[in-house]
């Protein structure tokens, strides 16, 4: 059984999570403490310490650059789920990227602000060091002070997505690919703390997601 370890908001986390849960397979889940990555550094055997990573037996998969995508491929391959197909390569190329620069940049601080609410007591002062040591003394402040300002850039950014979904139901065609469950990731991450909404303005993405959430390889797999 395919093991993810992971903790719970991350959005790359939830991509490969939602991945699973649209395979259809049995899989288990391990979370782990935000800024404790011991486990994930002994299972890689000194090689990584970032999240998500799985285990498939005796089988351990990281990612081996930022926007490397080789754990989606891994499960793709493994479960053939249609998620990479030929024609799409250079499409998707280019919108994971702007997924996980523009989309996540301004839905992991929406989140970030709520931080106190999902980070475990004992856990919360590492959580904090990191977060100021990456992005500066004061930054959860400060996006808090930007909540609005982050919000409309968010709204923004969704745009062309919301374009995409007024003419089919996935991002690329008929069934979802891989960039559909990357954002997927991005915008479960943002709602994740329970205090937004995705923009009501974008109606169809909000149906997209609905649709996302619940669906199964299996609805396309006939």
């Amino acid at each position: 059984m395919i093991e993810l370890i992971q903790f719970p908001w991350s959005p790359f986390c939830i991509v490969q999570r939602r991945i699973l849960e649209f395979s259809g397979a049995p899989f288990k889940i391990t979370n782990i403490p935000n800024q404790d990555r011991s486990l994930v550094w002994k299972l890689t055997r000194q090689r990584y310490y970032g999240v998500p990573i799985i285990r498939d037996g005796r089988t351990v998969v990281f990612e081996v650059a930022d926007d490397s995508q080789v754990i989606a491929k891994y499960l793709d391959e493994e479960m053939d789920l249609g998620l990479f197909p030929d024609r799409w390569r250079g499409v998707q190329s280019v919108l994971w990227k702007f997924i996980e620069n523009e989309v996540e940049g301004a839905a992991f601080r929406l989140n970030d602000i709520y931080w106190q609410e999902n980070v475990p007591p004992a856990d919360q002062l590492q959580f904090l060091r990191f977060k100021e040591r990456k992005f500066g003394r004061g930054c959860i402040d400060q996006w808090r002070k930007e909540q609005k300002l982050w919000l409309k850039k968010l709204e923004d950014r969704l745009i062309p997505f919301e374009i995409i979904l007024t003419h089919q139901a996935f991002l690329l065609d008929d069934q979802p690919r891989f960039v559909d469950f990357d954002l997927f990731g991005m915008l479960d991450n943002f709602l994740y703390s329970g205090h937004y909404k995705l923009p009501a303005r974008h109606k169809q993405i909000r149906e997209w997601h609905r649709r996302m959430t619940s669906v199964k390889h299996s609805d396309h797999n006939t």
